[in-house]
C-alpha cells in the first residue's frame, strides 16, 4: 500500500521504522490498515506452504545441492582452464629453453637457424619471430612484433594474426607469445601459439557451466519439493488426526502405510498412544458409572435405616445398633474411596517403596492370620511356602496384594472347599505367589475384564465389595514388573475354581 500523498517521496516504512520518536511523532498518523509492522504484514501476506517446515527443508535442500553443483562446476572450470594454461605455459617455457641452448651454443646464427628449421616444421604449433639489433626482421612467421620488446628480461603478449589458407586468403586467428631481448646483441625473439582451440575449449567450458547451473538449481529446486511432498503429506495427515481428536473423534487414528520408516513408526505410537487414551477415557467414564452404582447401594441402605431411625422412638439398644450398622456401611464406603485413592497413586508411581525382601515370610504371616478366618468359615486352610524367596518390592504393598487374593478365595469359595497358599519358584527368574480355591472360578472370556476396576461378574453382586480387589493386585505386579495370571483350578468342569498367581521377578 502506498503513503499517503502528502507525505515526503523519501520516506518509506522501512526509513520511518528507523526515526527517532521524537521525530516520528510530528508525522501524520498512518492510516488503520498499515499499521502493522513489516515483517508482520509480510510474514501474513506469504503462502502457507512457504511457512511450512516442509517447504524450508526442501528450500535448504535446494541450496545445498546448488551450492554443491556450483562448487563442482568451479571446481572443474578452474582445473580445466587451468591445466590448459599450464600445459601451454610448459611448452612454450621448453621451446625457450630449446631455443636458448642454441643461441648460447652458437650465438645470432645458430638461433636465426634453430628458428628456420622450426618454422619449416609441419604440425609445429609454435610460431616464431626473430629480429636483428636494428629492429629488421631476420626470420619469422609474422612481419613485425606484436609490441615493441622488453628492455629486459621476458614480456607476454596477446594480439591476433593473419593465417594464409590453401585458397589464398587469410583468416584471423588470436594468438598468446613471449618476447624476451637478446642479451648479448640486442635483438629480440618471441615464441608464440595459436590460442584459437585453446579458446574454443574455455568457451565451452565457461557455456556447459551456464547452462549447467540453472539446470542443477531447478532440478535442486524440483528434487527438494518431490522429495519433501511426501513428508508433508504425512505430516499432514498427524495433523489433521490431531485435529479430529480435538475435535472428540476419539477413534480417529493416523494411518499406517507399512513402509515402516520413520512417519510409520510414529503412526503406530500414536495411535498406540490413542488406544491408551481411549482406554483411560472409557475406564474413568466406567469408574464414575461403577462409583455411581456402588455407592448407591450402601448409601440408600445408610439412609433409609436412618430414616427408620428418626421415624420413631428408639431405644437405648437399638439406636446402639443402628449406630453400628450405620458405621460399617460408612467403612464400606471409605474403603471403597481408599482402594480408589491407593490405585490412583499405584498408576502415577507415587506409592510404594522397593527394597531387598522375604517374600516366604510375608506369605507365611498372612496365612497365619487367613487360617482362623478360613476355619470360621468352615473352609480348609494349607500353605506350601519355600524359604528364602527374595524379591526387590513394597512389603506392605505386596501384603496388601496377598491378603486381597486370600479374601477374593474365602468370599468365594462355598463351605467345606478349600483354599491353599503357595510360594515356588517360577519360570525365567520369577516367583509365583499362587492362591487356589475351589469356588466357582471365572469363566476365561471374562478374566482380561475382571482386572479392571469396578468390573464384577453377575454371580459376584450379591457379595460385599467394590471390584477393586484384583484391580490392586494388577497395579502392583505392574509396578514390581510381574503380571498376574488367572487360570482354572483344579475342579471339576462346572465349578473349577481359580487359580491365581502372582508373579514377581527374584531379586
Amino acid at each position: 500500500m502506498k503513503l499517503p500523498p502528502h507525505w515526503p517521496a523519501w520516506l518509506t516504512y522501512e526509513r520511518l521504522a528507523k526515526l527517532p520518536a521524537k521525530f516520528a511523532g510530528q508525522l501524520p498518523r498512518l492510516p488503520e490498515d498499515i499499521r502493522l509492522p513489516i515483517p508482520e504484514r509480510v510474514r501474513k501476506a506469504m503462502p502457507v506452504f512457504v511457512r511450512t517446515t516442509t517447504f524450508k527443508l526442501a528450500l535448504l535442500y535446494s541450496l545445498m545441492i546448488a551450492a554443491f553443483s556450483g562448487a563442482l562446476l568451479a571446481y572443474l572450470y578452474y582445473s580445466t582452464v587451468y591445466y590448459i594454461r599450464v600445459e601451454s605455459e610448459r611448452r612454450i617455457t621448453v621451446e625457450f629453453e630449446q631455443l636458448a641452448n642454441a643461441y648460447y651454443t652458437g650465438g645470432m646464427e645458430r638461433l636465426s637457424q634453430s628458428v628456420f628449421e622450426r618454422m619449416t616444421l609441419s604440425g609445429s604449433p609454435f610460431y616464431y619471430y626473430l629480429e636483428d639489433t636494428s629492429g629488421r626482421k631476420i626470420a619469422g612467421h609474422f612481419p613485425r612484433l606484436p609490441d615493441d620488446p622488453p628492455e629486459s628480461g621476458m614480456k607476454t603478449v596477446y594480439f591476433d594474426f593473419e593465417l594464409p589458407q590453401s585458397d589464398g586468403s587469410k583468416t584471423l586467428r588470436p594468438a598468446a607469445g613471449r618476447i624476451v631481448r637478446l642479451r648479448d646483441n640486442g635483438g629480440a625473439l618471441m615464441v608464440a601459439f595459436d590460442t584459437a582451440q585453446q579458446t574454443v575449449i574455455v568457451d565451452r567450458i565457461q557455456s556447459a557451466i551456464l547452462v549447467a547451473a540453472p539446470v542443477a538449481l531447478i532440478l535442486s529446486l524440483f528434487g527438494g519439493v518431490l522429495i519433501t511432498r511426501g513428508a508433508a503429506r504425512r505430516a499432514e495427515e498427524l495433523a489433521k488426526t490431531a485435529e479430529a481428536v480435538i475435535g472428540g473423534e476419539l477413534s480417529r487414528r493416523v494411518p499406517v502405510r507399512g513402509t515402516g520408516d520413520e512417519f510409520d513408526r510414529l503412526a503406530q505410537r500414536i495411535n498406540a498412544m490413542l488406544d491408551q487414551i481411549g482406554k483411560l477415557v472409557e475406564a474413568s467414564q466406567n469408574t464414575g458409572n461403577a462409583i455411581a452404582h456402588d455407592l448407591r447401594s450402601p448409601l440408600t441402605r445408610l439412609r433409609n435405616r436412618l430414616e427408620i431411625a428418626l421415624a420413631k422412638p428408639m431405644t437405648e439398644e437399638a439406636a446402639s445398633t443402628t449406630l453400628g450398622e450405620t458405621v460399617e456401611e460408612v467403612d464400606r464406603v471409605l474403603d471403597t474411596f481408599n482402594a480408589i485413592l491407593r490405585l490412583a497413586r499405584l498408576d502415577a508411581g507415587t506409592e510404594g517403596l522397593r527394597v531387598r525382601m522375604d517374600l516366604s515370610e510375608v506369605a507365611e504371616e498372612l496365612a497365619e492370620l487367613f487360617d482362623p478366618a478360613c476355619e470360621e468359615g468352615g473352609l480348609s486352610f494349607r500353605s506350601q511356602i519355600t524359604r528364602n524367596q527374595l524379591v526387590l518390592g513394597d512389603r506392605e504393598l505386596i501384603g496388601q496384594a496377598i491378603s486381597n487374593l486370600i479374601d477374593n478365595a474365602i468370599k468365594y469359595t462355598p463351605q467345606g472347599g478349600s483354599i491353599s497358599l503357595s510360594v515356588t519358584r517360577g519360570p525365567e527368574a520369577m516367583i509365583d505367589l499362587t492362591v487356589l480355591d475351589t469356588g466357582p472360578g471365572i469363566p476365561e472370556v471374562e478374566r482380561p475384564k475382571v482386572i479392571e476396576r469396578f468390573h464384577r461378574l453377575d454371580s459376584a453382586r450379591t457379595q460385599p465389595g467394590s471390584g477393586l480387589g484384583l484391580s490392586l493386585v494388577q497395579s502392583v505386579a505392574e509396578l514390581h514388573g510381574g503380571e498376574l495370571v488367572l487360570a482354572d483350578g483344579n475342579g471339576p468342569k462346572n465349578c473349577p475354581g481359580l487359580k491365581a498367581t502372582l508373579r514377581l521377578p527374584r531379586a
